[in-house]
């Protein structure tokens, strides 16, 4: 891989898709959600601050995580405009989700361990039925099918 200059500010998207390992149009998808910013060069070419790269190593290890582009988007909003995110920035962001991936993480092992248990016992029952509703929710809501066309 080509090094770029550490001075240079402006990446070529083949720059980024190169050295992120993403598509362009993975690059197009992520600033059609706002989650990256391009500029046009006096060519109409795009052209991604070099800042770009973190912000992709960012979005790809959330998601890795279980995070939804949706709340990815709503961390990067979050912080300063113009300005390279620091580890701080990035620390706090982690500490808003840690809670919210603990959570998950036990809802995983508990369905883990109940896993056969629920796949193994046949009932089917949309009623009582810890993983397809729990606490009957959609009881309330009258009879029949809730989910289902």
């Amino acid at each position: 891989m080509p090094q770029v200059h550490k001075e240079v500010l402006w990446l070529k998207p083949g720059q980024i898709v190169e050295r992120a390992a993403v598509a362009v149009s993975t690059l197009h998808y992520y600033e059609s959600l706002g989650l990256i910013r391009s500029r046009r060069t006096s060519g109409n070419r795009r052209e991604y601050r070099r800042e770009t790269l973190r912000i992709l190593a960012f979005i790809r290890a959330s998601q890795r995580v279980g995070i939804s582009l949706e709340r990815i988007k709503e961390a990067l909003d979050s912080l300063p405009d113009e300005q390279v995110p620091t580890a701080k920035d990035w620390a706090r962001i982690s500490r808003q989700w840690h809670d919210e991936l603990t959570d998950r993480i036990e809802h995983l092992i508990a369905l883990r361990d109940r896993f056969s248990q629920c796949i193994g016992c046949g009932c089917l029952s949309l009623k009582s039925c810890p993983y397809s509703n729990p606490d009957d929710v959609l009881g309330a809501s009258g009879t029949g099918p809730r989910r289902f066309p």
